[in-house]
């Protein structure tokens, strides 16, 4: 499983640092995350992190905040610590307990976002989770909707969800479903129609992203990257699940 993750990374860093798609998703991250500060600094943990891109964002827009990254894929972690050199990164099987770094009880925020999709027991990282958050800790998950693209299949999606599904994954591991908002109506999912009716092309496409992106590539993910401002951020039927999660005890937090 490290193998295939260094691969995709290598394969597919450059793409993804600059896909529309994933800026609008940490868009959302750091809005929610905003919408609950209170000025105090947090321990944020990044689970998935990938090459650190919503580390490095995260760490300009609260600067106070203490920032941890956890992956599976050395070749992500290392280019996440090229981007985020304040942030903490080890490398982790979120499936695996026993691998997971002494960090139990850290977590006062913790952010999930595109990776239960790829795993074949969801329930299962979502308790490894549990033990590295602090009683009463936040967490927010993204996940995608809407129908599987080859892409998607190419890349490791082994389901997609709905708001009822998700929910029902987070009471089942004792998470305490806060909001789980659909959002990205209409323009996210029209990126996500063209993405789909493109079938393999986008692979390839997102494979020379490493050396050079095709004039209508660039073209289209600078449209996209304009029209996403008008996304619905809580209605509609968008093809992008936004959730917060609180974990047991602790003290309730205002406005959440």
């Amino acid at each position: 499983m490290t193998q295939e993750w260094n691969a995709l990374w290598r394969s597919y860093a450059g793409s993804a640092e600059c896909n529309p798609a994933q800026a609008f998703r940490r868009e959302q991250i750091r809005h929610l995350l905003g919408s609950l500060e209170d000025g105090s600094p947090q321990r944020l943990l990044d689970i998935g992190c990938g090459q650190g891109d919503f580390c490095r964002e995260v760490a300009g827009a609260f600067p106070a905040w203490d920032v941890r990254g956890l992956d599976i894929s050395d070749s992500g972690l290392a280019m996440a610590r090229d981007k985020s050199p304040r942030g903490t990164f080890c490398q982790a099987d979120l499936m695996d307990a026993g691998a997971l770094p002494a960090w139990q009880g850290w977590a006062s925020r913790a952010v999930c976002s595109e990776m239960l999709e790829h795993v074949q027991d969801p329930a299962t990282v979502l308790a490894n989770i549990r033990t590295l958050m602090a009683p009463g800790g936040l967490l927010v998950i993204t996940v995608p909707a809407g129908p599987r693209t080859q892409f998607d299949l190419h890349i490791g999606h082994l389901r997609h969800f709905t708001t009822e599904g998700l929910a029902s994954l987070l009471a089942s591991q004792g998470l305490q479903p806060v909001r789980i908002q659909r959002c990205g109506f209409p323009f996210f999912n029209l990126y996500r129609l063209v993405v789909l009716l493109s079938g393999r092309r986008v692979i390839t496409e997102a494979t020379h992203a490493q050396q050079n992106l095709s004039w209508p590539a660039r073209t289209a993910m600078a449209a996209f990257r304009f029209l996403f401002r008008f996304n619905a951020r809580t209605w509609g039927p968008g093809w992008q699940l936004v959730a917060l999660a609180r974990c047991p005890g602790g003290q309730p937090e205002a406005g959440v």
